[in-house]
């Protein structure tokens, strides 16, 4: 894959993390794949690629197709970038084929999906339906650069954000594929899944303040001890993700940051970020007031100065039915049977689903691996997803959405 050439050199599996020269390098690659498979390519104010191809009915709201093809730190070659090569291919199978659309086809590398230092992800697709805004623009790493000059750096245009906003059902519909990023469709012998919705998730950081003291001279009992606080706050917390067996939801500390992290010094403070996930909106609820709960709890019973903060709480979003529909018939015509799964990971996708019929496709990940170098899909996989985004392209540019 042209893509997987470039990656940040020091960093683990093909690192490619938005804002970085790797990342930079490898869009030009996109956009040279969209010209030459005949799309006419553009660059909107949020830095996302777009590449336009007419339809017969040009007055119609666009088809749009894509995903992202920035990378986690240590992540892998599938996770976004196969959406965005498929919807390139499909485009020049459309083409090739003689078999316009209707509607225009519009397809998308968007900006920045994953997590990064500013601590704000789905850049573009947040810009394309006016959830970038100018306070996110002043958001800072730990350098003190804003998100804004970041942008500037990747081609954008901070002080025309707005520009980049889609007007309200100006889509017909957005189709992502996808890699699934499990192994629901693996252990169920299915090579294709057809997405019944997007968890919400809700992130927190919690700050536990203690003292710092000698850790050979200060008596266990007369300690304000900031780590012994967070793993309280950690087990707490798992205990909420497994509380009702077999709901759709899940609870995750996965940063942990401590000072002065010093072995001989008791903790003075540590900070720690949780998330919470599930479809299940009430689930989201009382996991948030549980996780409140928990914090004070804590604080309590050790004497820690604790700070709860929810840095984020996106709903859940439900994939359009038609669009379920239209996916699952199109699967099905390639000689497949469908699998309905819930995503358990966030996309574009769920921010797309605010301007228009939002649905996704999914093909398998090897052992569930994502966000890792090992992760891995079939080539024969790839193709029968391209192949299926292809028929459900066709399906739903002929339907009333």
């Amino acid at each position: 894959m042209l893509l997987a050439e470039h990656a940040e050199p020091d960093q683990a599996g093909w690192t490619r993390r938005v804002f970085s020269p790797a990342y930079l390098e490898s869009r030009q690659v996109v956009a040279d794949l969209m010209a030459a498979s005949g799309l006419e390519v553009s660059r909107d104010a949020a830095g996302n690629l777009l590449g336009q191809l007419p339809g017969a009915e040009p007055d119609l709201p666009s088809l749009v197709i894509g995903s992202h093809t920035d990378t986690v730190a240590g992540g892998g070659r599938f996770d976004g970038m196969v959406g965005v090569v498929a919807a390139i291919e499909v485009a020049r199978r459309l083409q090739a084929e003689g078999t316009g659309l209707w509607h225009p086809l519009r397809v998308v590398d968007f900006l920045g999906e994953e997590p990064n230092r500013f601590g704000l992800s789905c850049l573009g697709s947040r810009a394309v339906t006016g959830h970038l805004d100018p306070a996110h623009l002043q958001l800072r790493d730990g350098s003190g650069i804003t998100l804004g000059e970041a942008l500037v750096g990747v081609g954008a245009r901070p002080e025309s954000i707005q520009s980049a906003r889609w007007p309200e059902k100006s889509i017909h519909g957005y189709i992502e594929l996808h890699i699934e990023q499990g192994a629901r469709l693996e252990r169920a012998g299915r090579r294709l899944g057809v997405v019944s919705g997007i968890v919400g998730i809700h992130r927190a950081r919690v700050e536990l303040i203690g003292r710092p003291d000698h850790a050979g001279t200060t008596p266990m009992g007369g300690r304000l001890d900031a780590i012994q606080a967070a793993a309280q706050v950690i087990l707490g917390i798992d205990r909420i993700g497994r509380r009702h067996e077999g709901a759709e939801g899940v609870a995750t500390v996965g940063q942990i940051t401590v000072e002065p992290n010093s072995p001989n010094v008791v903790a003075a403070r540590a900070t720690l970020v949780a998330e919470l996930r599930s479809l299940d909106a009430e689930w989201l609820a009382q996991g948030d007031e549980q996780v409140a709960a928990l914090v004070a709890q804590v604080a309590a019973g050790t004497g820690v100065v604790a700070e709860l903060a929810w840095v984020s709480q996106e709903s859940p979003v439900a994939c359009h039915p038609t669009m379920r529909r239209l996916l699952a018939q199109a699967v099905r015509e390639l000689g497949a049977e469908p699998l309905e799964v819930a995503s358990g990971a966030s996309h574009d996708a769920a921010h797309l689903a605010r301007l228009g019929p939002m649905g996704m496709l999914f093909i398998p990940s090897l052992g569930g691996r994502s966000h890792c170098p090992e992760e891995w899909t079939e080539p024969e996989q790839v193709a029968l997803g391209t192949s299926a985004l292809l028929q459900a392209v066709r399906a739903v540019d002929r339907a009333q959405l």
